[in-house]
């Protein structure tokens, strides 16, 4: 089958949409690079603090369905414009919050735009990208990669915390002018589709059972792979006897891995154009390298298995996600409703899937880290319960 020409444009899309995720995942995980001054700051409990670190996760749920039928009606542009303005005020108004509550509606309002913009990509990339939607989503991962562990990094090279948000909160005011000035809803010589009313585009998606499988799909993946992460520093540490140092350039090294596996894995899969199988097997391998990474002893060969496990349980994320658009009953016109249902679904199973993982295993990091890799390998299930939307299946 042939390929649709795709417009030059579409870098200039992607570049933008990429830099706004990288710089949502800036400001989220600068509330966790710089937790040792924030927390004596506002005198808060760790439990404020993981409620500060899990906002943009809130506002996501509440807001994924909504963003995503307006994107459908009115354009993604508008909405999300809109998100960014209010981000920017959250952004800028964490220089003011001086305790729990001020800073909880700051960061609440800071992940507006990301989860706007999250409940439309699909719609945005799918619409620039086409057949080469799944790549471009790998790019948007990535870039989220990169924003997590550079705020990481650089968050303590700041000379005070002030310091720091100034520059994610410029860097977001700068990108929204970006957005506004240069993002365009379609390429030159297409159009939106006519609008309908905003409950049709809810109802269609809704009514599209492929698109519920990819949402608990995403949400398995995710919830795994998030909570795997979260207790992979401690673990390392109180498990494995690693220095607290050690272990959490240990963990990020697990996210260089995801970045170049964000990347990869689109674009392999695309060369073989048979996406279940292809997800089916890499899935596999993520799972169990996720499982024997625990029992790998301390050293090169703890150090390789960090980088594979993040590498291949990134794989699944980017492909999955954009598969909406490819179902005949969702196309480009549904894919901004189709994706509300994917991030509000995603985002609740990852919210309540490493709690209650947490109450089964307890301090047991073996048992937790053993069920995380567990979960992940389930959405093999979903997998294998979606069409097959690779080329080499559209050309029989």
């Amino acid at each position: 089958m042939e390929k649709q020409k795709l417009p030059a444009y579409r870098w200039v899309i992607l570049t933008i949409v990429s830099l706004l995720c990288f710089i949502a995942n800036y400001i989220q995980f600068q509330v966790s690079a710089l937790a040792t001054v924030i927390m004596p700051q506002l005198h808060i409990t760790t439990a404020e603090f993981s409620a500060l670190l899990m906002a943009p996760m809130l506002v996501a749920v509440v807001l994924s369905i909504p963003a995503g039928s307006l994107g459908d009606k009115f354009g993604s542009k508008k909405v999300i414009s809109v998100g960014c303005i209010l981000s920017i005020i959250g952004a800028f108004g964490r220089f003011i919050a001086a305790n729990f509550a001020m800073m909880m509606i700051m960061l609440l309002l800071c992940g507006i735009f990301i989860s706007l913009l999250n409940a439309n990509l699909i719609k945005v990339l799918g619409t620039w990208f086409k057949q080469d939607t799944d790549a471009a989503m790998g790019v948007f991962y990535a870039a989220s990669c990169l924003g997590i562990t550079l705020a990481q990094i650089t968050s303590s090279w700041f000379p005070s915390v002030n310091a720091a948000y100034m520059f994610s909160s410029v860097s977001l005011l700068v990108l929204t002018i970006c957005w506004i000035v240069f993002v365009r809803d379609t390429p030159k010589g297409e159009s939106l589709p006519p609008a309908e009313p905003t409950m049709k585009y809810l109802k269609v998606a809704i009514k599209s059972k492929n698109t519920w499988i990819v949402s608990i799909c995403a949400g398995l993946g995710i919830a795994s792979t998030t909570a795997y992460a979260g207790f992979l520093p401690q673990a390392l540490n109180l498990g494995q006897h690693i220095n607290n140092a050690t272990a959490g350039i240990m963990s990020s090294v697990v996210t260089v891995g995801s970045f170049f596996g964000s990347l990869i894995g689109p674009a392999w899969c695309n060369k073989l154009g048979r996406y279940k199988m292809f997800l089916t097997v890499t899935t596999l391998i993520g799972a169990i390298v996720m499982y024997f990474t625990w029992y790998t002893p301390a050293g090169f060969f703890l150090w390789a298995m960090l980088v594979i496990n993040g590498f291949f349980t990134a794989i699944s994320g980017p492909i999955v996600q954009a598969m909406p658009i490819q179902f005949p009953e969702i196309g480009e016109k549904y894919s901004g409703s189709a994706g509300g249902i994917v991030g509000t679904v995603s985002m609740l199973i990852s919210y309540f899937i490493p709690i209650i993982v947490s109450k089964i295993a307890g301090n047991d990091y073996a048992k937790n880290l053993g069920i995380e890799s567990l979960i992940f390998g389930l959405s093999i299930l979903c997998i294998l319960a979606l069409p097959e939307v690779g080329s080499k299946a559209k050309n029989k």
